[in-house]
């Protein structure tokens, strides 16, 4: 059975294609995707893995919805997911988070999504793909990927604990409000995810020294437990992603502000200071 690195080059991705164990899953838009994308890639709708409820429509629907959505899709056992879409990671992210929580750790990232793909002159197709549907069962979820709105209140401020909001900087320091409140968790620091893309070479991750060395920067060391989070965690299933690749302790806070910003109980920072 071939092994595939956490994060794969188009390059490497298209001498595989031809793997029957690959299961390529496109999270662009659709239009993006029926105007090209990967060869024997399916297409998921972002929607049908989210709840889409207030307080917390980021977070996860039922274990029935996500039992058919993986289904849907082809997902078994044995497959080797690959995920990407057509803005920098996001999307594709959040699915990486997504198959952690329902206990499938088989996966890679496509560095760049689809921007990079053809950036390298790569095939594509544009015939949308019909899977071959599986009888896939998520029958329990695996919360150690995840930290609950009550859980970051007991762990704020501790020493081996810290927050990474991949909101705007307008988002964090409260120029800008979305939810009831504005402003950012006690304590978390902001780096926006768009940052971490780089432009110029198809949106892939920016160089990973770099970007390790910041994140030790901003206190996101591999000694501590992190939770991130933007509005309705999206954005953060960018920051989730770079995380694991670069070793850390990531745990996504799927609540995010839509949930704490809306919550008058929780406390609140406002301004540029952690």
């Amino acid at each position: 059975m071939s092994t595939y690195p956490l994060l794969l080059e188009p390059e490497d991705l298209q001498s595989r294609l031809a793997d029957e164990n690959l299961l390529i899953i496109d999270q662009s838009k659709l239009e993006t995707y029926l105007n090209a994308h990967i060869p024997g890639a399916v297409h998921l709708d972002f929607k049908d893995l989210q709840l889409g409820q207030k307080p917390t429509p980021g977070a996860l629907p039922s274990l029935e919805q996500l039992s058919v959505v993986f289904s849907n899709l082809g997902l078994t056992i044995d497959k080797h997911v690959v995920v990407y879409d057509d803005e920098g990671g996001g999307w594709a992210g959040r699915l990486i988070w997504v198959l952690d929580m329902i206990g499938h750790t088989r996966y890679s990232y496509l560095n760049g999504g689809i921007h990079a793909w053809l950036q390298a002159g790569l095939n594509t197709d544009r015939a949308q793909q019909s899977a071959i549907k599986s009888d896939y069962t998520v029958a329990e979820l695996d919360h150690q990927f995840e930290l609950t709105k009550d859980q970051i209140l007991e762990r704020i401020g501790q020493d081996d604990f810290a927050i990474w909001d991949a909101r705007s900087e307008k988002e964090y320091t409260g120029e800008k409000v979305i939810s009831i409140r504005g402003g950012h968790i006690p304590g978390a620091v902001n780096y926006e995810w768009t940052k971490g893309m780089d432009t110029d070479r198809g949106l892939r991750i920016k160089d990973l020294t770099e970007f390790d060395a910041l994140l030790n920067s901003l206190g996101l060391t591999q000694e501590k437990e992190i939770a991130t989070h933007c509005q309705t965690h999206h954005r953060s299933g960018f920051t989730y992603l770079v995380g694991k690749i670069l070793g850390r302790n990531m745990k996504a806070y799927a609540g995010s502000w839509a949930e704490w910003g809306s919550d008058t109980a929780t406390p609140i920072n406002i301004g540029a200071q952690a």
